[in-house]
């Protein structure tokens, strides 16, 4: 049992890094090079008035929905691929949709991030 809540934490994280390492001979670079490498990108923004961005992730997920996608709609939109997955999210701060996304290939985070910001685009006019 990895007593994981399901959310990020940078302490929780470390502590249980130091955890798994006292238990082991192996460097951690060792530990690490048995994960499958992951692509992703960094926090892409886009503007979006404060009066639209809210509606526009509320129409991105009922989108996706009706299209038979896996969402989970905690903070924004996430679309859940077996292969990787995307987030389109309302910024709290400025007028701006935040997305990011992740995938087992290069070729398939472009596919993911295309499919995603095709739509975006098309709400956000």
């Amino acid at each position: 049992k990895h007593r994981w809540f399901g959310f990020d934490d940078a302490v929780y994280t470390s502590a249980r890094i130091l955890e798994i390492l006292s238990g082991t001979d192996k460097k951690l670079s060792e530990l690490l090079s048995d994960l499958a490498p992951a692509y992703n990108t960094p926090e892409l923004r886009i503007p979006s008035s404060d009066e639209k961005k809210f509606k526009i992730v509320e129409e991105i997920k009922e989108h996706f929905k009706r299209q038979g996608y896996e969402v989970i709609d905690v903070d924004g939109v996430r679309l859940v691929f077996p292969d990787g997955w995307g987030l389109v999210r309302a910024s709290n701060t400025q007028p701006m949709l935040v997305m990011r996304f992740e995938a087992e290939s290069p070729e398939r985070l472009k596919e993911i991030q295309s499919l995603v910001e095709e739509q975006v685009n098309r709400f956000n006019q």
